[in-house]
């Protein structure tokens, strides 16, 4: 039988081992363009070169770049969603400042707060029961989930699984991240989902800080968007679950 988690610091080692490095130019668009996405409209070419202080032609040859090309996801020359955040419906809804946002996946919504620097609303349905998990993360926490039992499903990512395109990402690994009302939920949808398995949302939340500050801290430090004093270490016990 498959296990049902995975130690969260065995997790973080083989994650850490496949995500992208961006450059200090690169996380400054990255952290732009979700926090131009985070006013609720598709980006134009022209949007982007604006909020850059580039010509168009600078900002297309700077997206069309590894490894930002494979998390800007486009619709008719128009960006509609940048590395976990989406101005088009999906399944996870992402309410930041009145503005209703989605996320590829459930973990997405746990960290993007932390880069935007705003509070989020978020309500999600069980894949199992249909039921909604609904929670409030800062950028610094989880302040309140309903129920309060909620867990998330995870994936052990595979190399190629973020250097390909959004559309890959969301393919082969947000499709397997979503909340669950339950343990009991999550391990029933698990058992038919193979080489998933579940953490708990705080454990979930901590991983988020570690990506965050391994893809972005430089640049959200320098905007002093985050706590001087770093990231903490994923906990082992949830004070939800």
């Amino acid at each position: 039988m498959q296990t049902s988690t995975l130690p969260v610091e065995e997790y973080w080692t083989t994650l850490a081992s496949v995500l992208p490095a961006f450059s200090p130019e690169q996380q400054h668009t990255a952290v732009t363009l979700y926090r131009e996405l985070a006013r609720g409209k598709p980006l134009t070419t022209e949007r982007v070169a604006s909020v850059l202080s580039v010509p168009p032609e600078r900002a297309n040859e700077e997206l069309a770049r590894d490894p930002l090309r494979a998390f800007v996801y486009a619709d008719k020359g128009r960006i509609v969603g940048f590395g976990g955040l989406a101005v088009a419906p999906m399944h996870h809804e992402f309410r930041v400042k009145g503005q209703t946002l989605w996320t590829w996946c459930a973990w997405d919504s746990l960290f993007i707060p932390t880069i935007l620097g705003e509070t989020a609303e978020v309500s999600s349905p069980d894949p199992e029961t249909r039921e909604l998990v609904r929670l409030t993360v800062s950028p610094i926490g989880i302040e309140r989930v309903e129920p309060k039992d909620a867990v998330v499903s995870f994936l052990l990512p595979d190399t190629d699984d973020f250097d390909q395109s959004a559309e890959n990402v969301m393919e082969k690994f947000c499709h397997s991240v979503f909340f669950f009302t339950s343990r009991e939920s999550g391990e029933r949808w698990r058992a038919k989902h193979k080489g998933t398995f579940l953490y708990s949302l705080d454990d979930a939340f901590e991983l988020g800080l570690r990506l965050v500050m391994k893809q972005f801290g430089d640049e959200l430090r320098r905007q002093s968007a985050v706590p001087a004093a770093g990231v903490p270490s994923p906990s082992h016990e949830s004070t939800h679950t």
